[in-house]
């Protein structure tokens, strides 16, 4: 691999992906991005990230490193659209290249879109991404697993550009095992979250009596739980229509009915987000058992 400043693309510039582009662009990288028919708010954090616009067709010929840090929905049809801007280019393509999958997605899922760089020249990484946007001295963990360790080590070497990143290695870990680890992660951290969720919003259902009889409680017997979902719930509420597909995910992953779990804590996600969207009403009670535990420390 060239010891040049490696040409990167980083799809789409999300909170999360506009910030990773932030950090590589203040080490000197050049970060692309496509933002067709995104919105003014994304275009501005791509231009404040230092991100350069490009059509998909020159983003695949320009990158040394596509990073796809998309919703979860997403991952799939974007990994279709470069193989087929790829397949038309051929050797015109940066040699070598790789695409780094950093998505939410079950190990299946990333299998599958592994599978449609198979016999070209793009080289995958699974990457699974653990901790919030890059901000000051904190950064995420990427983990990261492929089945040819010096493609891995090659990713790894990107750490120089400010990135934090832990490959796993070791007897039969391949691709897949990145992802693997990211939904067994965020099924315990977002799973929690939204068994925190559910309940005071069912307690309130019952009365309010109940959700305040049930923040004492906790304060009383609970308090590292009650601590924890104060600090959790709150900044959950803007994204919960990101998490409903990242726990579709996680139930496939889990299988079986023990998925089920996960399956319902996504219909919790999804009840949130029509919730921002309509009458607030969740929101509004989530967010007032927030204050009275806070008041009452």
């Amino acid at each position: 691999m060239s010891s040049a400043v490696p040409r990167l693309a980083v799809v789409a510039a999300g909170a999360m992906g506009a910030a990773v582009a932030k950090r590589l662009t203040s080490f000197g990288c050049t970060v692309y991005t496509n933002l067709d028919g995104r919105s003014e708010d994304t275009r501005k954090r791509a231009q404040d990230a230092g991100m350069i616009d490009l059509s998909v067709d020159e983003l695949v010929l320009k990158s040394d490193w596509i990073l796809s840090i998309l919703p979860p929905r997403d991952a799939v049809s974007f990994a279709e659209k470069i193989q087929e801007v790829a397949a038309k280019y051929g050797r015109a393509l940066p040699s070598p290249q790789t695409f780094v999958d950093c998505n939410a997605v079950n190990p299946e899922t990333v299998k599958r879109i592994a599978a449609l760089f198979s016999g070209t020249s793009i080289r995958f990484v699974d990457a699974g991404i653990i901790g919030g946007p890059p901000k000051g001295d904190q950064n995420p963990t990427f983990y990261a697993s492929a089945e040819d360790v010096k493609i891995l080590d090659e990713f790894t070497a990107l750490s120089k550009y400010g990135l934090k990143l832990s490959p796993l290695k070791g007897k039969g870990v391949g691709i897949g095992d990145a992802s693997a680890l990211k939904m067994s992660y965020a099924g315990i951290t977002k799973g929690t979250t939204g068994l925190y969720t559910t309940m005071v919003l069912a307690a309130h259902a019952s009365s309010p009596a109940t959700a305040d009889a049930l923040m004492r409680e906790l304060q009383m017997s609970q308090p590292i739980l009650l601590d924890r979902l104060v600090k959790t719930v709150p900044p959950m509420l803007p994204k919960a229509y990101r998490w409903i597909g990242e726990m579709e995910e996680i139930a496939d992953f889990v299988g079986g009915s023990e998925g089920d779990v996960y399956r319902g804590i996504a219909k919790v996600y999804e009840r949130i987000e029509k919730s921002i969207a309509g009458d607030q009403e969740d929101i509004v009670t989530l967010t007032k058992f927030v204050e009275k535990a806070k008041e009452s420390r």
